[in-house]
């Protein structure tokens, strides 16, 4: 009998997953299972890299995130819950499509409507946004465990028949598979829950980590997500079993209990999620007397065009802007060339510096007759091909250049045409590199910060002449007769190639802004980006951040570009 990992973290569970999505993947497939859940701490950041590479690699992906469920109103910032908890764990996973458009909004929502501590959704957004869903009570700190460890089996009961009831056949009482205290007491009652109420039961294991031997690198991790130092006793210890078993070692667990086991495989039979590969571009507001997007971006590149070249329009010029408008209407971008020339025209004529155009976009006649760019391709002798390729059709992808203290004021505009929520700006995720993954785990560790900064420069990481720490500990002579002085040595360093490379952190992408059809929250997740205290009569609310990078979106087939704020553009125009 194999089994599925319905119940896993990532890195993208910051400083508290240990898991590369890769190696996770690979782990699977190691173990011959059919396919595997990724359910980071309330966020999707990971899941559409991570459903693209288990699909790769044969296996079926479950995409879902571990909820922190609000105990009354997510709205309320309050410690309400059982044992004075701001809000319960529970796994949600996408059984389809729906389910996965559901689970983006709830990530969403609990971001942007109930962030307390955590982004907290609660049960009124769990019965609004419940179909395609598939859900598991969770771990120690679900709903349903916090109230058996409490004695409260009634409530418990309760609980459970709610989630049952809004759920109907896709709610699973959890067990897990681990040594944590008190684990073997809580799987009993829940057992004994799953008896009295008929409902059934699922083996997880919440792994954290991959490996057994990947505990102390994982704790260190851990460490250094909650400022704490590895000798603090006063703080939170993992057990040393949460790491990614095979189906024996979850067998073994519970003896006597094979159903536990084939219900990871049931549910993993019920997901069929798929995505059709589209690209989804806002609609440009046209003037009445044009029928279409096509329409109009073909009389504004025309008209631009004389203005460039002058009327009539030279024979070569007319002969390269009709190819480049025959390709630009034939793979649907006329709205994206249309989006970008209103915002572009917009800055110019409020007088905000605007570049002359760089990269792939400044060979296209098009681009220049609509003054997006200032640069004319036929004098320069620029390709089209460059910036879109009919061969290889995806989105053209124009990088702006504005004056950097009044960018933002170009970002507003788009944001009041198109909707605040339709508008947003885009994640990225800040590692753990060579360098700075010693002086995070030599802080851990105890060692005084000079010390780890010494260790920490001798390891190359010049442009072209980066090492990782592995690589300088095998190459590179001094740092191998450090890493063999001594014991303490050593384990930092084995510490540090184990998470070298982790998410480190989340923090917004300099340059990137998506624009949507409509709520971005439709099509993809959102966090949200907090601007400080406002004042009492800005409404506006915090900023949108999308919960995918710039790769993901793409793939997504999200709108993206590039507004850069150039300090040198505001040098020269002042």
């Amino acid at each position: 009998m194999s089994f599925v990992h319905l119940h896993c973290h990532s890195e993208y569970s910051l400083l508290d997953g240990a898991n590369r999505l890769s190696d996770l993947v690979r782990k699977a497939k190691e173990f011959e299972m059919p396919g595997l859940a990724l359910t980071d701490h309330g966020c999707m950041y990971g899941a559409w890299n991570f459903q693209k590479m288990a699909r790769k690699e044969g296996l079926n992906p479950i995409v879902g995130m571990e909820a922190y469920v609000a105990p009354g109103d997510r709205k309320e910032r309050t410690r309400s819950g059982q044992g004075g908890k701001s809000a319960y764990h529970l796994v949600l996973l996408a059984r389809d499509f729906q389910g996965y458009k559901n689970l983006v909004k709830l990530t969403s929502m609990g971001f942007s409507e109930g962030f307390y501590y955590n982004p907290r959704i609660d049960r009124e957004l769990l019965a609004k946004h419940s179909e395609g869903l598939i859900v598991t009570s969770a771990c120690m700190a679900g709903e349903v465990a916090r109230h058996l460890q409490a004695g409260n089996k009634d409530e418990a009961k309760k609980d459970a028949e709610w989630y049952a009831d809004v759920f109907k056949d896709r709610y699973y009482l959890e067990v897990q598979g681990h040594d944590s205290e008190g684990q073997d007491e809580l799987n009993k009652m829940i057992f004994e829950l799953a008896d009295e109420t008929g409902l059934p039961v699922v083996a997880t294991n919440d792994a954290h980590f991959l490996q057994a031997d990947h505990h102390g690198a994982h704790d260190i991790l851990c460490c250094i997500g909650m400022g704490k130092n590895k000798d603090d006793e006063n703080r939170l210890i993992y057990d040393k079993g949460l790491y990614f078993k095979n189906h024996l070692e979850m067998g073994e667990r519970f003896p006597g209990r094979p159903d536990v086991i084939e219900n990871t495989l049931k549910i993993a039979d019920q997901v069929d999620l798929r995505f059709e590969k589209k690209y989804y571009l806002p609609k440009f507001p046209l003037p009445e007397r044009f029928k279409d997007d096509d329409d109009y971006l073909v009389w504004l590149t025309r008209e631009g065009a004389k203005e460039r070249y002058g009327d009539p329009l030279p024979e070569h010029v007319v002969e390269r802007m009709e190819y480049e408008l025959e390709i630009i209407l034939k793979t649907g971008y006329a709205g994206y060339f249309l989006i970008t020339w209103d915002f572009i025209r917009w800055a110019r004529d409020n007088d905000i510096p605007v570049g002359p155009g760089r990269g792939s976009a400044a060979g296209s006649l098009a681009s220049y007759a609509l003054g997006i760019t200032n640069l004319d391709p036929l004098e320069h002798d620029l390709l089209f091909e460059r910036f879109l390729n009919p061969e290889r059709v995806s989105m053209p992808d124009i990088d702006i250049d504005f004056c950097f203290e009044r960018r933002g004021e170009v970002i507003e505009f788009v944001r009041e045409k198109y909707g605040r929520d339709a508008v947003g700006q885009i994640i990225t995720f800040g590692t753990m590199k060579s360098r700075a993954v010693i002086r995070d785990v030599g802080r851990v560790l105890g060692f005084e910060p000079g010390e780890t900064d010494r260790i920490a420069k001798m390891i190359p990481n010049a442009p072209g002449q980066s090492y990782t720490v592995e690589e300088a500990v095998n190459q590179i002579k001094d740092v191998k007769a450090l890493y063999k002085s001594e014991e303490r040595v050593t384990q930092l360093f084995d510490y540090s190639m184990t998470l070298e490379g982790l998410s480190r952190h989340a923090s917004v992408h300099a340059a990137g802004v998506v624009i949507a059809p409509g709520p971005i929250d439709d099509y993809v997740p959102i966090c949200v980006q907090s601007k400080g205290k406002k004042s009492s009569d800005d409404e506006t609310g915090p900023d949108i951040v999308t919960q995918y990078d710039m790769n993901c979106l793409e793939d997504a087939g999200m709108l993206k570009m590039d507004f850069l704020g150039l300090k040198t553009l505001t040098v020269i125009f002042d």
